[in-house]
């Protein structure tokens, strides 16, 4: 099988724990380089999990003619640059979520990987997830009648000392969880939003930290939802939920994102109950096997550049209603 050689810029936990093991499982996957803001940590990166290359500054991994594409879990704040100079480099990105800080700079970041020749993806692994394909079925199927409600939620743990506490980093329940809750809502409702209202609880630091909102589409359709970094202080505590209402019938999942493993969600009808079980593989691994293909083989990407413009100019409207930015 033919691969593609990777390079990761940064050393981020959600590296460590998620998509280093996803490369690892996928076979189109060659772990190349490693770059870190010092080269301490990046040796131990490549030591520990054998990358061929390790630097100390991301130049250099830009300036690599050998990396292929990057995965990008830099904060937020970072990734418009980062982004932007490995795609002019002529290398294919992956970039944690949420890809840009507002519709403007996302639309700038796929504008230039066309511009290159290059494919930019917004790294939503529970997208590519065959229980979520299922849930996407079953909805376009008709089998629960047409969508009038979703209700999603995203509830996870405080933190201490993290960068997603600091407005200067685009920190905050929105920009960390609440594109989760967007993005699935918008994957299930096929029509533009018309109406958007939120409300915020804002931290001592200036980010919100519990935030809800409605959202009204053409169609007219309606969805909630809730996110919030509340549940205690470094606890690993979440709570996730989705729950779709339908002419017919309804749907409930309490199946965290990007979980893997056998997982169900449940279909409610008047008269019984039907469960539906998927098996998950790990879902990081299909996201880089997603971009590796595009790269070898002329495949789109999963999550394309129009949904994302589409889910960051949503948020912007979320943004705007709580006044994060005054």
């Amino acid at each position: 099988m033919e691969k593609v050689k990777w390079g990761i810029m940064g050393t981020a936990n959600i590296a460590r724990w998620a998509t280093i093991p996803g490369m690892k499982l996928a076979e189109s996957c060659e772990m190349y380089a490693i770059a870190g803001r010092n080269i301490e940590k990046a040796e131990r990166f490549k030591e520990d999990y054998g990358f061929e290359v390790a630097y100390g500054s991301y130049e250099e991994l830009v300036n690599d003619k050998d990396v292929q594409a990057v995965y990008i879990p830099l904060p937020n704040d970072l990734h418009l640059k980062w982004v932007k100079d490995c795609l002019k480099a002529g290398k294919h990105v992956i970039c944690e979520k949420p890809l840009a800080l507002n519709a403007d700079e996302a639309t700038d970041m796929f504008a230039t990987a066309s511009e290159h020749g290059v494919h930019l993806m917004e790294a939503y692994a529970y997208l590519h997830s065959p229980y979520v394909q299922a849930l996407k079925q079953d909805v376009e199927s008709g089998i629960i009648g047409k969508v009038d409600y979703i209700e999603s939620a995203f509830i996870t743990q405080g933190y201490q000392e993290d960068f997603r506490l600091h407005k200067e980093f685009g920190g905050g329940a929105l920009y960390d969880l609440g594109c989760y809750c967007t993005t699935m809502i918008l994957s299930l409702i096929d029509s533009e939003p018309e109406m958007v209202k939120a409300e915020a609880e804002f931290s001592e630091l200036g980010v919100d930290v519990n935030t809800a909102g409605i959202i009204r589409f053409e169609n007219g359709a309606r969805a909630s939802f809730n996110v919030g970094m509340i549940l205690g202080t470094n606890t690993n505590s979440r709570f996730d939920r989705l729950y779709i209402h339908g002419s017919a019938g309804s749907i409930r999942s309490d199946v965290e994102y990007n979980q893997a493993g056998d997982v169900s969600y449940k279909i409610y009808y008047a008269d019984g109950v039907i469960e539906r079980k998927v098996s998950v593989p790990q879902n990081y691994s299909l996201e880089i096997e997603n971009m590796s293909r595009c790269i070898l083989y002329g495949e789109k990407p999963h999550i394309s550049p129009a949904f994302s413009i589409k889910n960051a100019e949503l948020m912007d409207r979320v943004l705007k209603e709580i006044h994060y930015y005054v």
